[in-house]
C-alpha cells in the first residue's frame, strides 16, 4: 500500500517523527519534513522496513526534494530532567521551529504532542506507514542520530554504539555493568535488569 501525500490538501504540512527514545543513552532526535504535493520514492512504500543502506540512500534524495526539513537534538541531560515523552515533544518542535518555511499544519507520529504555537496538529498513531512526510522525517530522525552514535562511538567503543546506537542490547548491557556509564547515559533510565546493581 501506497503512503499519502497529504493528511489536508492544499496546506502547508509539516510531518515530525522521532528516533531514539528507547534508548540508553544518547539523545532523542526529531525531524520535520515538509514534501511537495506530488513527491514520490519507492523506498518510501513502507519505511518500517527499511534498511540502513536505504535509509542512507533516501536521506539526501529526501533533503534535496523538500520544500522545508530540519532536525532537533535534546541530550540526555535534558531527557533527565524533563522525561523521554517530553523530551521527544520537544525536539519536534525544535525541529519544526527551525524550518525556513511555516508550515499550515503539523502531522505527528504517535498519539502525543503538545501545541506549537498556535499551529493546529494531527496525531497519527504508525503515521509513518501512512504519510510520506511523516515518514521522511523517520528517516531523518534515524540516520542524523545514528550519525551522532557512531561519532560518540569513537570516545567509547566499549559500549558498541556503532552497532546498537544506544538501545539496549545484552552487549550495551554488559559494558555498563563492566565499564558503569558515560555522560552519553540516560540516569533516569533502567540501565540494567532489577538483578544487577549499578552504583550511579
Amino acid at each position: 500500500m501506497s503512503l499519502k501525500n497529504q493528511y489536508l490538501i492544499n496546506v502547508v504540512e509539516v510531518g515530525t517523527d522521532e528516533a531514539g527514545r528507547g534508548c540508553l543513552a544518547g539523545p532523542v532526535v526529531a525531524a520535520a519534513v515538509i514534501l511537495p504535493a506530488h513527491f514520490e520514492h519507492p523506498f518510501l512504500n513502507d519505511s518500517k522496513q527499511l534498511t540502513e543502506k536505504q535509509r542512507e540512500q533516501l536521506r539526501p534524495f529526501i533533503e534535496e526534494n523538500a520544500l522545508a526539513f530540519a532536525v532537533g537534538f535534546v541530550f540526555q541531560d535534558k531527557i533527565d530532567e524533563i522525561n523521554i515523552l517530553q523530551a521527544s515533544i520537544l525536539a519536534m518542535h525544535i525541529a519544526i521551529e527551525k524550518l525556513t518555511i511555516i508550515p499550515q499544519h503539523i502531522i505527528v507520529d504517535g498519539n502525543k504532542f503538545k501545541p506549537f504555537k498556535n499551529i493546529p496538529h494531527t496525531t497519527i498513531v504508525k503515521g509513518d506507514a501512512k504519510f510520506m512526510s511523516i515518514a521522511a522525517a523517520s528517516v531523518l530522525a534515524k540516520t542524523y542520530r545514528d550519525d551522532f552514535m557512531k561519532k560518540i562511538d569513537l570516545e567509547f567503543p566499549e559500549y558498541l554504539w556503532k552497532k546498537n546506537k544506544g538501545y539496549p542490547t545484552k552487549e550495551h548491557r554488559n559494558a555498563i555493568l563492566e565499564f558503569g556509564i558515560t555522560n552519553h547515559h540516560r540516569k533516569s533510565f533502567k540501565l540494567l535488569p532489577e538483578q544487577l546493581k549499578l552504583a550511579l
